[in-house]
């Protein structure tokens, strides 16, 4: 080929070549410094974006296991709020019982005690129905009412982990646990009548052996309805309060009402503070998880700009170089012209 041509610039084509290059160079170095990527999408590298893109993926999923467990861990603290105030107004109650279960304390004191014992038992109702978090709670083991297990997702693989609810109903006790029934009453008049039958007895015990049972009743029943209200009142009040001691005190031994109440409480507590010490720490290593695969990802993807700064000042520079160099070569011909003055 003549280096003498107008049909044909070599010095041209190939400064148009070169700047070309030079600036398709030019513009992978401006997509990485505005984008921040050296592998924005799959036409800078294919296996590294792929790789990328999977790994973005896990950690969406990661984020929202966080989000999940985010839920969980409101449902455990309002259980375990719930738990530790019940497990304070316990502590209450036994006193209570205790001084209930003192025969030297009557009246109008044991009468105030029996009314806070029905008051904190209400209380204690009052807080275990109450631990619900957006509609579910763990102390109650029946779905239909917002109760039973609790199954949560742990990681981004599908990993779950289960919260077995507890019957909250069984770590309550009964406010009226110190009103006599209908049954408790009429089994002190029965033992009242039982007293009389004896005094009856040791008055004349020839004539009470040749009673049959029906007069005897009979006998009986007058007797006690001769009695004076007074009489009859002391006589039954004296009964419940022995009644009423033996229950209190019953309540209170090892393997007793509240006894058994008391451990349910405990070992929910315990049951419930481990599950949530879990939830806890499943999040806080989700969320060093989560750095660590940006920090991979980055180190995959990230273009490193400071070395993109200096090879943009390049190719900027080789740019004008080339711009300068294509102009030259274009006034070539230009020199043929002298040729024919």
């Amino acid at each position: 080929m003549s280096f003498n041509s107008v049909n044909t610039n070599r010095q041209a084509v190939f400064a148009l070549q070169s700047l070309n290059t030079t600036n398709g160079e030019l513009s992978g170095v401006q997509k990485r410094v505005s984008t921040g990527f050296r592998v924005a999408d799959a036409r800078d590298d294919g296996g590294a974006f792929a790789v990328a893109q999977a790994v973005r993926s896990d950690v969406a999923g990661v984020t929202a296991v966080g989000e999940q467990l985010g839920g969980t861990r409101g449902i455990l603290s309002t259980t375990f709020a719930s738990l530790s105030v019940v497990s304070d107004t316990m502590k209450q109650v036994r006193a209570v019982l205790t001084r209930m279960a003192d025969a030297a304390v009557t009246g109008n004191t044991r009468t105030q005690y029996e009314e806070q014992y029905r008051l904190l038992t209400s209380q204690v109702a009052t807080f275990i129905d109450d631990a619900f978090y957006n509609g579910r709670t763990l102390l109650k083991t029946d779905v239909a009412q917002g109760g039973g297990n609790i199954t949560s997702i742990r990681n981004e693989s599908g990993g779950t982990f289960t919260i077995a609810a507890v019957n909250g109903d069984a770590m309550k006790l009964d406010p009226q646990e110190f009103v006599p029934t209908a049954a408790q009453l009429t089994a002190v008049d029965d033992e009242i009548r039982g007293e009389l039958a004896v005094v009856l007895e040791a008055a004349d015990p020839a004539a009470w052996a040749a009673l049959l049972p029906p007069a005897r009743t009979a006998a009986i029943t007058a007797a006690f309805t001769a009695l004076a209200p007074a009489e009859l009142s002391s006589r039954q009040n004296a009964k419940i309060l022995t009644l009423k001691v033996t229950e209190a005190t019953a309540m209170i031994q090892p393997g007793g009402e509240f006894d058994v109440v008391d451990g349910l409480i405990s070992t929910a507590l315990n049951q419930f503070g481990a599950q949530m010490q879990f939830v806890e720490n499943q999040m806080s290593y989700n969320a060093k998880k989560i750095d660590a695969m940006n920090d991979g990802l980055g180190a995959l993807v990230d273009a490193d700009l400071a070395k993109e700064s200096s090879l943009l000042q390049a190719l900027q520079t080789r740019q004008q170089l080339g711009i300068q160099t294509l102009g030259i070569a274009n006034q070539g011909p230009q020199v043929l012209l002298s040729l024919f003055r």
